[in-house]
Parts: structure tokens; C-alpha cells; sequence
């Protein structure tokens, strides 16, 4: 097979280049992590294919190891030939990839807000039943107006602080500092 008809990245391809990588300089998983800042276990993580490093690690890998990013995401060493369609085959299939992973970044973020949000999402819940029993009870029809219009300030909340702590997130990673 030539090299131009591979056109996916291969984490398996990958993580056996990083491994070998690893391995001609004499570390261990445990001292490349530390290197890089990482436990033993992402390594080997890296190592077998379930996860690729992330672009900033795949940078110190690179400067570490003294090859280039596309040998890295290509899985191997690349000749001068070789090397500029990889370049082509690896910006293409990061580009394929990332839609996938802002998606799924994206899921995470709401999860993760929501999560850490509940206690004051049910507070606020109990309050507008609260004020809706008591108009119920006092036959006030203002005050379930008034639930109502609380329901829906704090579901324009809710949505308003979630949709901002996700872009802040997972669009340019500021929140993650």
C-alpha cells in the first residue's frame, strides 16, 4: 500500500510510534510522563491507541523526539516524499475530527455545568412552587403569574450561564486556565 492512500489517523499506528519513540530514548512510561506532565497511565493510554495526545503534549513530543508532528500522526517516519501528503492526509482528517470532538466538548461543558449547578436550580425550583402553592393556597391568581414569570426568568438564566460557561469552554478553552 503507498503511503498517499492512507487518508484516517490510526491511534493503534500512533500510539506504537509514540511507544518506540519512547523507547529508543531509554524512558520508562512513568519518566515520559513526567516529562510531559502526565501520569504513567494516560502513556499507555497514548500507547495503545485509546486516546491521542492532546496538541499542545504532541508539540513537546515532537521537540522531545526531534520528529516532525505529521511522522507523528502518520505513525512513522516519513521520507521527504511521503512527508507532504501526510502533512495534506493529517490537516484534513484533524479538520474531519474536530467537528466531532467540539460536538462532544460541548456535552461534556452542559453536563459538567448542570452538575455543578443542581443545588441552585432546585432552589430556585422549590421557590417558584413555593410562590405558586401560596397563590394556589391565598387564592391569589397574581402570585402564579408571578411563578410563571419566575419560571421563565430562570430558565433564561439557567440557559444564558450555561450557553456562556460552554463557550468559554469548549470554543477557545479560556475557562480552562
Amino acid at each position: 500500500m503507498f503511503f498517499s492512500e492512507v487518508i484516517y489517523v490510526d491511534l493503534t499506528q500512533i500510539g506504537k510510534f509514540i511507544a518506540e519513540l519512547r523507547k529508543e530514548q531509554g524512558l520508562t512510561q512513568e519518566q515520559f510522563g513526567d516529562k510531559v506532565g502526565v501520569t504513567n497511565k494516560t502513556v499507555s493510554r497514548w500507547e495503545t491507541g485509546k486516546y491521542l495526545p492532546p496538541a499542545d503534549v504532541l508539540l513537546s513530543i515532537s521537540e522531545m523526539f526531534n520528529v516532525s508532528i505529521n511522522e507523528i500522526l502518520s505513525g512513522r517516519r516519513l521520507t521527504n516524499e511521503e512527508y507532504k501528503q501526510a502533512a495534506e492526509n493529517n490537516l484534513t482528517q484533524t479538520i474531519k475530527d474536530s467537528s466531532f470532538a467540539l460536538k462532544d466538548k460541548i456535552e461534556f461543558y452542559k453536563k459538567k455545568w448542570l452538575k455543578e449547578h443542581i443545588a441552585i436550580m432546585v432552589f430556585i425550583g422549590i421557590c417558584i412552587i413555593g410562590v405558586f402553592v401560596a397563590g394556589f393556597v391565598l387564592k391569589n391568581s397574581l402570585l402564579g403569574y408571578i411563578a410563571i414569570l419566575m419560571l421563565i426568568m430562570a430558565h433564561g438564566w439557567r440557559n444564558n450561564t450555561m450557553m456562556a460557561y460552554i463557550e468559554k469552554n469548549a470554543y477557545d478553552g479560556s475557562g480552562m486556565k
